[in-house]
C-alpha cells in the first residue's frame, strides 16, 4: 500500500493550513507515518485516499456521519435546496422547517438555534446560563476532553496558550459520577456558578443516580444544567442522552450526526432561558448566535432529511446491533490472541473506543500507532470504532480479521519492542504543550 501522493499533499498542507488541517483530531499527528494522509472520496462505510487505496472507516467524520458517507437521501435534499439560493437577507422557509423536526425530537426542549459548529453552540449556552443567572463562573465536567476551543474550555486543558488567567479562573471543573465533587464545586463558589456542563456519559453509566442528583442541586443552586449532546445525540437514542437517562437539561447542545457530516450543531432548551435571545421579551437582550452562515439552506435540509432518516428507518437500532457485534468480535479477537489485557474495547456499542497498553500496562501511544498502522495495511482506517447506519456484518467482519493479523504483530512487538515494527514517530495526544 502507497501513499505517496498524501505525502506530497501532507508538505504542501502544512505550509498553507496551521497543523495541515482544520481540525487537530484529523492531525498528521494523529496518525502513523504509514497512513491515508487525504480522502478523496467516501460511499457508505467505505473511503477512497488520494493515492486510490480503499478502506473500511470508522469514526466517520469524527462521529458525524452516522448514516454513511455520500448518503442518496442526504445529498438529494441538500443538491435540490441549492440551486434556489443558499443564504438570503430574511430568513429561509427551511430555517422553520428544520426547527419544527428537530423540536419533534428532542422532547425537553422547546426552542432551537442553529449554528455550524459545537464550540459556537456549546460557548452560546455558556453565554446565556450567564446572562440568566447573573453568575459567571461555569462547572465544567474534567472527564469529557471537549466542549470548545474557546477560552472557557480549552484553558482548562495543557493547551492554554492565549486564554487569559482572568478567563482560566471562571471555570472550575468536577470529576463524573463523583457528586462529592460536584457538591464541593459549588461549596467553593457560593452563588457564582452560572451552570454546569458535561456530556450525559462518555459510555459509563451514571452511578447512584448521578445525573438526577446533578438536576436537583443545580435546579437548588439556581444554576443551569447543560448536556452537549455533540455525541449522544442521534446515536445513543433518537432523542439523545437525556431521552436515554431520562433527565432533562435545560439546554443543550447537538452537532455531529444532526445533519450526517453537512455543518449544522444547534442550542436548545427550555423557553424561559432561550427566549433571552429572542424579541419577546423586556428583560435585559442577550446576543444569542447569529452567524451569517449559521442557518445555509442546504444544511438544513440535509438535517430535515437526516432526521427524516433517523424516525423512519431502525438507524439507532442498526447502530447498538452492529456496535454490539463488533465489539464481541474484536474481543474475541484480543483473547484468542492472549492480549485482552493490551488491548480491549470499551463504551457503549453505538459508540465504541478502544485501549491500546504497552508491557507495562500504561496506554501507550507507540503501541496505538502500531496498531492503527497494521490494521490500515489491512484495509481498515480506525482510531475508534465507531459505526454508522452502512456498516455491514460484511464489514464488520472483514474489520474483525484485520484486528486479528494486527494482533499478531502487536503481540511480537511486546516482546522486541514496538520500534521494531512501527515506521516512523509514534502519534501523539491532541492535549499537549509543546509539539
Amino acid at each position: 500500500m502507497k501513499f505517496d501522493e498524501s505525502k506530497a499533499l501532507q508538505d504542501k498542507s502544512h505550509d498553507l493550513i496551521p497543523g495541515g488541517a482544520h481540525t487537530y483530531a484529523k492531525g498528521d499527528d494523529q496518525y502513523p507515518e504509514l497512513s491515508p494522509g487525504f480522502i478523496a472520496r467516501g460511499r457508505g462505510c467505505h473511503v477512497w485516499d488520494v493515492d486510490g487505496n480503499e478502506f473500511i472507516e470508522y469514526n466517520m467524520g469524527l462521529r458525524s456521519v452516522t448514516l454513511g458517507h455520500a448518503y442518496p437521501e442526504v445529498i438529494n435534499a441538500a443538491a435540490e435546496a441549492m440551486p434556489n439560493g443558499t443564504n438570503f437577507t430574511r430568513p429561509s422557509v427551511l430555517e422553520v422547517r428544520c426547527a419544527e423536526k428537530f423540536l419533534e425530537l428532542i422532547k425537553a426542549a422547546d426552542m432551537v438555534k442553529f449554528t455550524k459548529d459545537g464550540s459556537t453552540a456549546t460557548t452560546a449556552a455558556i453565554t446565556l446560563a450567564r446572562a440568566v443567572t447573573g453568575r459567571d463562573h461555569v462547572g465544567l465536567c474534567s472527564d469529557h476532553p471537549f466542549f470548545s476551543y474557546n477560552g472557557w474550555s480549552i484553558g482548562r486543558t495543557e493547551v492554554d496558550a492565549g486564554i487569559p488567567e482572568s478567563e482560566k479562573a471562571l471555570t472550575s471543573t468536577f470529576r463524573y459520577n463523583d457528586f462529592e465533587s460536584v457538591q464541593a464545586m459549588f461549596d467553593t463558589h457560593p452563588g457564582q456558578i452560572s451552570c454546569v456542563i458535561l456530556e450525559p456519559s462518555r459510555g459509563e453509566e451514571p452511578k447512584d443516580g448521578f445525573l438526577d442528583k446533578l438536576r436537583a442541586l443545580c435546579s437548588s443552586q439556581g444554576s443551569l444544567l447543560i448536556f452537549d449532546e455533540m455525541i449522544t445525540g442521534f446515536r445513543w437514542h433518537l432523542g439523545g442522552g437525556q431521552a436515554y437517562f431520562g433527565v432533562e437539561p435545560d439546554l443543550s447542545t447537538f452537532g455531529k450526526a444532526l445533519a450526517n457530516g453537512f455543518s449544522v450543531s444547534a442550542l436548545a432548551g427550555k423557553r424561559e432561558f432561550m427566549d433571552r435571545g429572542g424579541l419577546r421579551h423586556d428583560k435585559e437582550r442577550v446576543f444569542l448566535l447569529s452567524t451569517t452562515h449559521g442557518a445555509e439552506t442546504h444544511g438544513l435540509a440535509a438535517a430535515i432529511a437526516t432526521m427524516n432518516v433517523y424516525q423512519q428507518e431502525p438507524v439507532i437500532d442498526h447502530l447498538w446491533q452492529t456496535g454490539e457485534r463488533l465489539a464481541l468480535g474484536f474481543t474475541e479477537a484480543t483473547r484468542e490472541a492472549g492480549l485482552q489485557d493490551y488491548v480491549h474495547v470499551m463504551g457503549k456499542p453505538c459508540n465504541l473506543v478502544f485501549a491500546t497498553k504497552g508491557p507495562d500496562g500504561n496506554p501507550s501511544q507507540s503501541y496505538r500507532s502500531l496498531f492503527l498502522q497494521e490494521t490500515i495495511a489491512r484495509g481498515v482506517l480506525m482510531p475508534s470504532l465507531v459505526v454508522s447506519y452502512s456498516h455491514t456484518v460484511e464489514d464488520v467482519d472483514r474489520t474483525v480479521e484485520a484486528v486479528r493479523g494486527a494482533l499478531e504483530v502487536y503481540k511480537r512487538a511486546l516482546e522486541d519492542g514496538p520500534e521494531k515494527y512501527l515506521v516512523g514517530r509514534p502519534s501523539k495526544v491532541v492535549y499537549r504543550r509543546y509539539n
